[in-house]
């Protein structure tokens, strides 16, 4: 030291390393000495010679990292002097030129440790000087320049701290940014997350970047995820998304796989948007599009009244009348779904919210009165008014405010008799009128049969009201005829009149002492008389009008419709045990069966669903009824075949495969199937009743859905097939082989449900047993052939076979089982090897040999010696007709590990390539590494990651960028430790003499 304020440059930089040092007094008293220098190269020249010591460790070093803050304090300290002092000279602040200037001549290093600090230096500099700060427009290019190719370097910690030097170089108002294009690319490609995580938390927003910032949230990785919510909430107003973007974030934030990135919704995103809207949650709906989005609106509710204290969830509750309820002129469905969210978050609490329930929600028969009224309002629209767009969308939105009141009955205590007979006879009604809209049948007759415990009381309600919407009573009232009076009054004249004679004819007898004719005679009066009284008689009843009740069938597709749909509801709602009883069967003879022939689409496709329900409840009724859902599944309208496919799943499922009989076998069979096609695609089924041929005519059709080009058929085949699987039903390596295939394949891109089923299965089924194990095992080398031989046309061209073949050597690892075997048996894995060299041995030359030999160090062998020395013959063999260098070096290496330390030796003397150096490989004996490896490589291509690829193996090492998962702080004395373990000094380095 040169005085008490002034500071050598070594000794600035030997105690800059120093933590607890102050750094501000550091830098005034190297100030202090640069200031009174006159020449300043020389000080220059010797800070750059300190400085590169510091440049070329490229670990984080504590030391090394506090060195950099002091020369980036140092830098900009000087720019802020010079300032303030002169801004007329044309070199206001050379030493911060003169640093940029060497940091940018080494930014093409051919070492990463001096590209890495470079690039932070740079960083630290442009972040440290001022807000006003202004640089040389030729220092800002040459900047500039540097930075975008740095932002392509092959280290992601390079690669980062480019990208946050270009933080203050952005353009955003420039459409032809390269900063900004730069940023966005990066996004969009970069497979390192850590990269993409420090653009993310630097990228200027405009409607340029913000697509790219969305498309972020739905990254691969959390933290990724994690960061993206948390910008837009802090950088992005609600209103400059539109109402699509807004419900896709709610809708997969709320939703998301983790945990922390839920959090950050509910904490960040939420309340960051409710303080930029003056109306609270209601005026954040009214972003949202309710009617079209109900559950997420529902779903965003819930997650604002968690983080609401109870108190103020009734103070912001909405504004309701003396009788607790919005009145019907106020109901809006913003509003009335608002009521739903905090009725059903109360009721959820139990017990602990039953008083505040009470002061949201009415009595049982009032709300009864109110849904009524409201219910029967609603309009119904003619085939004319329907064209009308205002007035359909008025319907609508009352029809969505119906279905929200209906869903608000779920709230209500219906425990007491007197209001839930209410409320029952209220749903009886409303099912009953043909007035009620077709949206709220389904609805109305959940929560009917919700308030009724009882099966056979269900059954009995519910085919009531069926039989009034099918057969209603109406009442005519028949006018009197007058033609037929007058002709009755005709004909009691003329018996009149008759009788008159005859009695005449009688007296005339009776006085010529005619016995005989007198008697016939006095019989045709009694005969006459009673003519006379009927005929009085049916005047009688013609005078008066007579009303009588007549009841007629009607199948009109709508009526059809509203039965089924209830019928429906009552099977889903029945339990499984329950048999059918003599209600449902009528209702099967009279109303589902003959729907089946309906010529509605709409009709048909409810009546195969009640008819799929049904025979859940009956293994002889599904027996009967196989051939037929079959038939539809082949035959139909696409949505029809999709009902009875599932029915057909759901009925393997619970009885398995003997439900299909001998008799069914020929009617069943597919006409397009060949025997050749039977035969290789038939699995092994459960033992039962059912014939081989019948199985493998229904397991053939199955796994022919996953060919269809329709999606949805494909994902429904895809699933059924997963479901018996899984179950045991069916255990075929074949079928395991296709739905592997169809995973991987590029045309399932965009089928994410699909996607996320099959792998889904795939984890779950091979961790289930063994016996599941030997299936992927058995799928292994079929699933390979498939790929190697497909035709450049094919799509499963374009598949990356080693990332199949990763997934499946995961999928079989013994280690993943839930239970693993303890015993030292035969493993999946020595099967697989086994299978993998005689392939090899089958054909040396073959392409696929070399896939087969890096395949065989990631498998898991057991230590069983009979194994091992099969294998090891096989090696042996292996290695004397290969003959690719890179397959030789990965047999001697696999077969170096199946043979113990003495016969090492002899091995390699006699091998014909020397041993690899095992520091190369360590990544890939790791078995950490190379688990987590196969657990990346298992997504296709497409399937999940948005950069397109799998994620790079260059892990950054904890660059700073914002905010990364919660980490619980260690104790003070174990990060002694830990520093002490790894600190590193410079001062070695900075003592030896300059070469």
């Amino acid at each position: 030291m040169t005085a008490d304020n002034e500071m050598d440059i070594k000794e600035a930089f030997q105690r800059a390393q120093k933590g607890h040092n102050n750094k501000a007094k550091l830098v005034a008293s190297l100030k202090s000495r640069y200031n009174k220098l006159e020449d300043k190269t020389l000080f220059h020249d010797e800070f750059v010679h300190y400085l590169k010591y510091t440049m070329i460790v490229y670990k984080r070093e504590p030391c090394v990292e506090n060195v950099i803050d002091f020369v980036a304090k140092f830098a900009t300290k000087q720019e802020e002097e010079e300032e303030e002092e002169e801004e007329e000279e044309p070199e206001d602040h050379p030493f911060l030129s003169f640093i940029f200037n060497f940091l940018l001549e080494s930014h093409k290093a051919n070492s990463h440790a001096v590209r890495f600090r470079a690039c932070q230096l740079i960083n630290k500099l442009l972040g440290s000087m001022a807000e006003n700060a202004q640089i040389d427009d030729d220092l800002f290019d040459r900047i500039h320049q540097a930075m975008l190719v740095r932002v392509t370097d092959k280290f992601p910690n390079v690669r980062i701290q480019a990208a946050l030097a270009m933080t203050r170089l952005q353009q955003p108002k420039d459409p032809d940014c390269p900063t900004i294009n730069a940023f966005m690319l990066i996004l969009e490609n970069d497979s390192n997350a850590e990269v993409r995580r420090a653009v993310l938390s630097c990228i200027a927003m405009s409607p340029l970047t913000l697509p790219k910032v969305l498309k972020r949230t739905r990254d691969i990785k959390e933290n990724v995820r994690k960061l993206a919510y948390q910008v837009l909430a802090d950088r992005v107003h609600i209103k400059a998304l539109t109402i699509a973007q807004r419900v896709g974030l709610l809708q997969q934030g709320l939703h998301d796989t983790s945990e922390v990135v839920r959090e950050v919704v509910c904490s960040r995103l939420l309340p960051a948007w409710l303080g930029r809207l003056e109306g609270g949650a209601i005026e954040l709906l009214h972003r949202l599009d309710v009617e079209n989005c109900a559950q997420t609106a529902l779903d965003t509710l819930k997650a604002i009244f968690k983080g609401t204290p109870p108190e103020e969830l009734l103070q912001n509750r909405v504004q309701l009348d003396n009788r607790k309820v919005i009145p019907e002129d106020s109901l809006t469905c913003e509003n009335v779904l608002y009521w739903r969210a905090l009725c059903e978050f109360i009721k959820a609490k139990g017990d602990d919210g039953e008083e505040m329930l009470e002061q949201v929600l009415p009595d049982v028969a009032t709300y009864a009165d109110y849904l009524f009224g409201y219910l029967k309002a609603v309009p119904v629209l003619s085939e004319e008014q329907r064209a009308n767009f205002n007035q359909l969308e008025l319907v609508m939105t009352k029809e969505f405010i119906s279905q929200q009141l209906i869903h608000l009955i779920g709230c209500l205590d219906t425990n007491e008799e007197g209001s839930r007979k209410r409320m029952l006879a209220v749903l009886q009604e409303m099912l009953a009128l043909p007035q009620t809209p077709f949206s709220l049948v389904s609805l109305l007759t959940e929560k009917l049969l919700t308030l009724i415990s009882d099966d056979q009381k269900r059954i009995q309600t519910v085919a009531e009201i069926i039989s009034d919407v099918r057969e209603p009573i109406m009442e005519v009232n028949q006018p009197v005829d007058e033609n037929k009076r007058r002709r009755q009054q005709v004909q009691l004249a003329e018996v009149k009149v008759h009788i008159l004679e005859t009695k005449q004819a009688l007296e005339d007898c009776i006085s010529t002492q005619e016995f005989n004719r007198a008697a016939e005679l006095k019989d045709s009066i009694s005969e006459l008389e009673n003519r006379r009284n009927q005929i009085i008689q049916e005047i009688a009843e013609s005078n008066q009008p007579v009303d009588k009740e007549m009841c007629s069938e009607k199948n009109d597709p709508e009526t059809l419709l509203r039965c089924l749909t209830m019928c429906a509801e009552l099977l889903k709602q029945m339990n499984i045990k329950s048999r059918i009883g003599p209600t449902i069967s009528a209702l099967m003879s009279s109303l589902i069966l003959p729907s089946i022939a309906n010529a509605h689409p709409g009709v048909r496709n409810m009546a195969v669903v009640c008819l799929g329900t049904c025979t859940l409840h009956s293994k002889d009724l599904g027996k009967t009824h196989m051939v037929l859902l079959l038939q539809i599944a082949q035959l139909d309208e696409v949505k029809i075949r999709i009902s009875a496919l599932r029915a057909i799943i759901d009925l393997l499922l619970l009885f398995g495969f003997e439900l299909l009989s001998d008799t069914a076998a020929t009617q069943t069979a597919p006409p397009s199937q060949s025997p050749d096609r039977q035969e290789e695609d038939a699995p092994s089924a459960e033992k039962g009743d059912a014939s081989e041929g019948t199985t493998q005519s229904v397991l053939v059709m199955l796994s022919e859905f996953l060919d269809s080009e329709v999606s949805d058929l494909r994902t429904e085949a895809a699933e059924g097939l997963s479901k018996l699987m899984y179950t045991g039903r069916i255990s075929s390596a074949k079928i395991f082989s296709r739905l592997t295939l169809l995973w991987y394949n590029p045309v399932t891109e965009d089928d994410t449900r699909l996607r996320h089923c099959l792998g889904v299965f795939f984890q779950l089924y091979a961790c289930e047993s063994r016996a599941h194990q030997e299936v992927v095992e058995e799928s292994f080398l079929p699933t390979v052939r498939t790929l190697m031989n497909a035709p450049a046309t094919s799509p499963l061209a374009e598949v990356d076979i080693n990332n199949v073949v990763e997934l499946l050597v995961e999928l079989t690892r013994p280690t993943t089982l839930i239970k693993p075997s303890t015993n030292t048996e035969v493993c999946v894995h020595d099967y697989l090897a086994v299978r993998m060299c005689g392939e090899m041995l089958k054909d040396p030359t073959a392409p696929e040999v070399r896939l087969y030999a890096k395949t065989l160090s990631n498998l898991e062998l057991s230590r069983d010696e009979t194994v091992r020395k099969d294998l090891q013959t096989l090696m042996q063999e292996l290695v004397q007709v290969v003959k690719d260098r890179v397959c030789l070096r990965a047999l001697e290496k696999m077969l170096l590990q199946l043979v113990d330390s003495r016969e090492q030796a002899e091995l390699l003397s006699a091998s014909a390539l020397q041993p690899l150096d095992v520091n190369a490989d360590a990544a890939t004996d790791d078995p950490s590494k190379s688990a987590k490896r196969a657990k990346e490589s298992a997504q296709p291509k497409g399937a999940g990651s948005p950069a397109g690829g799998r994620e790079s193996s260059e892990e950054s090492d904890g660059e700073n960028v914002p905010e990364s998962v919660h980490v619980v702080r260690s104790s003070r004395r174990t990060k002694a430790a830990a520093l002490e373990k790894t600190k590193m000094d410079l001062s070695t380095l900075i003592n030896q003499d300059v070469a």
